[in-house]
């Protein structure tokens, strides 16, 4: 349990090919917090719902192996969102909690996210 405790966990956001990565929180064990902004380009939503998804893929860098190590990952749908801020010119969600899930889909806990889409004019 200890290495959870250390973890120095980090988050890279991805919404289709567009991607963020989040500060590392050192030293924030199993209770990090980021309270980060990201913009990501998005279209009218018109194809299928898994296309407008923001996928949260929670890491743990690790300065003893060669690469950082996968802790899990949430995925957020946000087609409804976009299409109610296009046609309103702003739409929000906010806070939420969402599951994080390991690769093998187990229960790892949750991720609390907030959106807001704004159209550009």
């Amino acid at each position: 349990m200890d290495f959870i405790v250390k973890m120095n966990p980090y988050v890279v956001i991805q919404y289709g090919n567009q991607k963020h990565t989040s500060t590392i929180a050192k030293g924030q064990g199993t209770k990090p917090v980021w309270n980060e902004k990201f913009k990501f380009d998005a279209e009218y939503p018109d194809g299928e719902g898994h296309k407008y998804m923001l996928l949260f893929r929670i890491m743990d860098t690790q300065k003893l192996l060669d690469h950082d190590v996968f802790v899990g990952e949430s995925k957020m749908y946000v087609k409804d969102v976009i299409a109610s801020g296009i046609e309103k010119g702003k739409a929000e969600l906010g806070v939420a909690k969402y599951r994080v899930v390991l690769q093998d889909k187990t229960y790892a806990g949750e991720i609390s996210v907030a959106l807001a889409f704004t159209l550009n004019s």
